[in-house]
């Protein structure tokens, strides 16, 4: 799968289960580098992934480094608002190679000393930072994977749907 959604040390249920639906919906692999904030067994996961659970790849890292061993022949997108290159400035049109996009916890976002020495990796969605510190994760993370969809043409995605009976009325 050349889309993956990739967590550092998520903290909040609600968000990792709102963008394993993402993820299950787009075909893309949900990263999570531990600790994470929370059990996988927790109830508010489970709740917001419904019932999408068994559709999601999901691969767990013990940490940032051994996230950087199983990445290391794909493209690292690092989505902060201290990027200096707008999200869809990026070319993500090669299908075949694999984009990591890399979200920081909710609180404290990704580790600076990371950040810096992948400062040319660094993206942002354009906000107003005067009155938004952040935007909620979830969606961030839609953002960008429907960006890199869109771009490669929403390969293997349903573009269209047959509703069948409604077809036949008109």
């Amino acid at each position: 799968m050349p889309n993956h959604i990739v967590l550092f040390e998520p903290q909040i249920p609600a968000n990792t289960g709102n963008i394993a639906r993402t993820c299950a919906a787009t075909n893309s692999t949900l990263h999570l580098i531990e600790p994470l904030g929370f059990s996988t067994d927790d109830k508010q996961l489970k709740r917001a992934g419904l019932d999408y659970w068994n559709d999601v790849a999901i691969r767990y890292h013990s940490d940032l480094a051994a996230f950087l061993k199983v990445a290391e022949s794909g493209q690292l997108h690092l989505i902060t608002k201290f990027g200096h290159e707008v999200y869809s400035d990026v070319d993500l049109t090669d299908s075949k190679l694999d984009h990591y996009f890399i979200f920081g916890k909710e609180t404290t976002g990704l580790p600076e000393e990371f950040m810096r020495q992948y400062e040319q990796e660094c993206l942002r969605i354009p906000m107003n930072d005067e009155h938004v510190r952040s935007l909620n994760l979830s969606n961030t993370a839609a953002i960008l994977v429907y960006e890199a969809l869109r771009q490669q043409n929403f390969e293997n995605m349903e573009l269209t749907h047959n509703y069948g009976e409604i077809d036949k009325l008109s």
